[in-house]
């Protein structure tokens, strides 16, 4: 193994391992947190996808201590903290306790924190993150029911996460190079470790970072900053010519859809899906507290309609909605809730023949796969950027495309079973 990659989501987990796929490297991803015993395939990156996104930032940090420990004993050179394209995070963390503990592991004098993502609308510049040409600040993610980003400055928003020093690497020091960019994170960690949110516009910006850091234990960022590493150690003579690229055999049998996300892009798939005839079930989370509703009554509902047409259960819903119904239940209460029933929901839906299943929302995803009890998955095409079809490695026939909320185009769901 060359990367150790520690993602803190499922979706961006398949993000980044198809990043690393497409730039050469062979890539597993695994599921869960690692023990001293869990056997990693022969691979030239290993992607750990965990749901620590939103979890307690102690418990954060030690899985994803535990994930470097597994990591490194499995001859790991370099290790990647993978977090969103968006940031998100709170003034409690949970990037910036990871990074500090990460740090302090392998011993690093520095690291870079970019979660730029150009291929999906996530730039940098001068420290600020746009999504498109609007501010995060500025877009639907303001009002994320779990954590909104109200603050663009991504030295600002590191800087209360961590007791290290956050700087930033200008616009003008990225586009001097490699050299430029080794210098200013050296003389930015001259009075002690320290972090630098780096300026990306361009793939030939995160190829600049990547370079940069040929050699050094630690790299943070979304799955963008993945995209120069294979080139490294390429030309270390570490990694040959091969394409990491697999055959793609997808199963034979029914379709559906599960969204969890509160996205404005998840809001506007569900429409394109519901405009072309798809059969929609809307989850009522009220009736759902109120044991009104449940797993059962949802696959009662979706068991005769299984065909041609592939059936689409959603929990998403509009701002205002999400925030009463936060306030009524609880944030963490409400979330929880609903990712358990749709992980019923898909182990009953598996029962009923789904082979392929397009899961939209980080949080849903990794609940539906925990629900599945899948532990690894093997990467396969791009759907949209940052989205890749995967295949449960366990010897089961079952096709996941696993979406982050904030990705895809406006008709992602038709089109990624179209593909199949």
């Amino acid at each position: 193994m060359l990367l150790g990659v520690i993602a803190d989501d499922l979706t961006g987990a398949t993000d980044v391992a198809l990043m690393l796929a497409r730039e050469g490297m062979r890539v597993i991803q695994t599921v869960g947190v690692p023990t001293s015993s869990t056997h990693f395939p022969d691979a030239d990156a290993v992607v750990v996808a965990m749901k620590s996104r939103t979890n307690p930032p102690k418990e954060a940090v030690e899985w994803s201590l535990t994930a470097c420990d597994a990591l490194l004993d499995a001859g790991a050179q370099q290790i990647l903290f993978k977090y969103c394209s968006t940031f998100d995070s709170t003034n409690k963390g949970n990037i910036g306790p990871v990074i500090d503990a990460l740090m302090h592991r392998l011993g690093a004098p520095y690291t870079i924190a970019c979660p730029a993502f150009p291929a999906n609308g996530r730039s940098v510049f001068q420290g600020h993150l746009f999504v498109g040409a609007t501010l995060l600040s500025d877009s639907p993610m303001k009002d994320h029911p779990l954590t909104p980003m109200n603050d663009s400055n991504l030295v600002h928003v590191l800087q209360p996460q961590t007791a290290l020093h956050v700087g930033l690497v200008p616009f003008a020091t990225v586009e001097g190079g490699p050299d430029s960019v080794r210098e200013a994170f050296e003389i930015l960690s001259k009075n002690g470790p320290a972090i630098g949110v780096a300026d990306a516009v361009t793939n030939d910006h995160l190829r600049v970072l990547g370079k940069a850091f040929s050699g050094q234990k630690l790299l943070t960022g979304g799955s963008g900053i993945a995209i120069g590493l294979a080139d490294n150690f390429r030309r270390a003579g570490l990694l040959g010519k091969n394409s990491g690229a697999a055959t793609f055999v997808a199963p034979i049998g029914h379709s559906a859809i599960l969204a969890g996300s509160c996205s404005a892009a998840t809001r506007a798939q569900i429409a394109d899906a519901q405009a072309k005839g798809i059969e929609c079930f809307a989850i009522d989370p009220i009736a759902l507290a109120e044991n009104r509703l449940s797993a059962s009554s949802i696959l009662e509902w979706a068991a005769p309609r299984l065909g041609k047409k592939p059936v689409l259960v959603y929990s998403t819903a509009e701002p205002d909605i999400v925030r009463a119904i936060q306030e009524r239940y609880g944030r963490d209460e409400a979330g929880a809730m609903v990712e358990h029933l749709l992980g019923d929901v898909a182990i009953g839906l598996v029962e009923l023949g789904i082979t392929r299943l397009v899961v939209a929302g980080g949080e849903t995803s990794g609940a539906v796969v925990s629900a599945l009890g899948i532990s690894m998955l093997e990467i396969g095409p791009e759907i949209d950027p940052g989205v890749p079809w995967t295949l449960a490695a366990d010897g089961r026939s079952l096709a996941l495309a696993l979406k982050s909320g904030n990705f895809g185009a406006v008709d992602f769901f038709m089109k990624s079973l179209e593909m199949l």
